[in-house]
């Protein structure tokens, strides 16, 4: 098994060729829910036939303390969510993973919300953390600026125990930036997930910006990243911008083009040092 490298096959084929517990962390988004058309028509044929087995595998495949970022979303068929969002993250815990956390991935709108169809319009997805067991690594973002950073707290502040009792605590100093919350906001759209122009010609993109705060979080350098789903490459890409190992599956041939042409001068990068 070849690292830095994007097969150009389903992503079971390339799972097969893992040994158990080789990768670090998984970072995709799946063609959920037919919500994009993709050159190779896996949106049209996408049911729980594909991806349980994939997940069922990935269990084999990822180290213990590994991490999975799964982005998903919902179509709305019939007047209803399906929901399929969350039968994958139910998915994962029956087949041992555990669900680290459910965050949410807001998008930046950059157009006038859309309205009269008696809902509130949609710009978020799910980032399921799925791990299995405890995460192994958790280098959590200290980068959420305190209203009263600097400062210290008011009067003594108190706990509410488990058996109701009131636990006084004596004055803190509040630090000028604590760790982010789960609910994570990117700009999206044409420039601002990526500056490679190449990247549009596959239709759902994330903005490497996402993808590089979950490496950074949910890995160390030289770990081994997957993205069973590559598509454009970002994932590939941010892995050698920080240090890390990636691997790829890819099933269509243009895809893995414009991802190959997109880390080319990062792996030239790698070389030369």
């Amino acid at each position: 098994m070849k690292i830095d490298k994007i097969y150009n096959e389903p992503c079971l084929e390339t799972l097969a060729k893992m040994p158990n517990e080789f990768i670090d962390c998984v970072i995709t988004s799946p063609p959920y829910d037919n919500l994009r058309a993709y050159k190779n028509d896996i949106d049209k044929n996408w049911s729980d036939e594909i991806w349980k087995p994939i997940i069922k595998l990935l269990y084999n495949k990822i180290k213990i303390g590994g991490v999975i970022v799964w982005i998903v979303g919902d179509a709305v068929i019939d007047g209803s969510e399906t929901g399929t969002s969350f039968k994958q993250a139910l998915y994962f815990i029956e087949c041992g993973f555990k669900l680290w956390d459910t965050m949410i991935y807001q998008k930046t709108p950059s157009f006038p919300a859309a309205t009269g169809d008696k809902r509130y319009s949609q710009n978020f997805e799910y980032m399921f953390i799925i791990s299995k067991d405890i995460p192994k690594t958790a280098n959590l973002l200290k980068d959420r600026k305190n209203k009263w950073g600097g400062s210290q707290s008011w009067g003594k502040t108190s706990e509410r125990l488990k058996n109701g009792d009131i636990k006084q605590r004596e004055k803190i100093n509040v630090q000028e930036y604590g760790y982010r919350f789960n609910i994570w906001e990117y700009a999206t759209g044409k420039w601002q997930s990526t500056k490679d122009d190449d990247a549009f010609k596959h239709p759902a993109i994330f903005p490497e910006k996402l993808v590089a705060d979950h490496i950074m979080t949910w890995t160390n350098e030289n770990d081994i990243v997957y993205d069973p789903f590559m598509g454009s490459g970002t994932t590939a890409k941010m892995a050698k911008i920080y240090n890390r190992n990636f691997i790829g599956s890819e099933i269509s041939v243009e895809y893995c083009k414009i991802a190959n042409k997109r880390i080319e001068p990062y792996l030239k990068q790698v070389k030369l040092l």
